[in-house]
This record gives C-alpha cells, structure tokens and sequence, in this order.
C-alpha cells in the first residue's frame, strides 16, 4: 500500500490523526453511554440534573458527544480531516465554554451544563488546538539526506 501525502510514509497514522481518533471515540463513547443515565425523555432540559461521571448531561448533550465523537472518526482518516476536526473542537468547545460561563445554573441551560462540563470545554478546545497546529515530523528517506 502506497503512503499518502498525509501520512509520514511509515504506515502509521501521524500523532494528530490518532489523537483525533481517540477523542472521536471517547466522545462517542461517552454520548452513547449517556443515553443510559438519561434515556431519551426531558430532551433538552435542565431539571433534572441528571450526572455521568462530574457531568451534568441531558440527552441533547448526549447528542452532541456522539455527533462530535462520528465526526472525529471520520476526519482522523487523513492529516488534514484531523486539522481539521482539531480546528472544530477549538473553536467549537470555546464557544460552549463561553456559553456554559453564562449559562450554569440558568433556567434556559438547554445543554445542562456545570462547572466540571467547562474545564472539561476549555481543555477539549486547548486539544484540538493542539491536534490543528502542532508540527508533524515527517519521514526522510535515505536517499534525500546529503
């Protein structure tokens, strides 16, 4: 099998493709197992402070986890998907962090959100920050070297 241009030539994947994998997988994981504290009723609701874990989870949380866990799974098949998803969870888990400093403890909490949920945010877009824009080092054959 030839190597792509997005793999290091050696038939592993590069690091940032496998951290995506493993988030991807983690966070479907973790949605799918919380379908078992939540069940599907009290869709986006924040009343009953259903908990996996530190967590505070509702099913559209739920949803959420395995909808960000399938797409980690998909984009670490290349370097780029993988910069990719590392840029989505950057960006995106900033943003709840942002949304979840305002909105714990709120009645229109519609994630169901709680302090443990925002470090787990803020260090899951640190993540794909560093899934996007940490270096790679690249294979070097012994016929390019001087």
């Amino acid at each position: 099998m030839a190597a792509s241009a997005d793999n290091t030539g050696a038939g592993t994947r590069p690091w940032p493709q496998l951290l995506a994998l493993v988030f991807g997988a983690v966070y479907l994981l973790v949605g799918i197992v919380g379908f078992f504290v939540t069940g599907f009723d009290h869709f986006a609701d924040n009343s009953q402070h259903e908990m996996l874990l530190f967590f505070m989870i509702n099913p559209l949380h739920n949803i959420v986890h395995i909808l960000i866990g399938v797409a980690g799974l998909v984009l670490a098949r290349t370097l780029a998907g993988a910069r990719t998803y590392g840029w989505l969870l950057a960006v995106g888990y900033a943003a709840v962090f942002i949304y979840g400093l305002i909105a714990v403890g709120k009645d229109w909490d519609f994630l169901n959100i709680n302090a443990a949920d925002n470090v787990l945010h803020i260090a899951t877009a640190l993540i794909g920050l560093v899934i996007a824009l940490a270096p790679v080092r690249t294979a070097v054959s012994s016929r390019t070297r001087a």
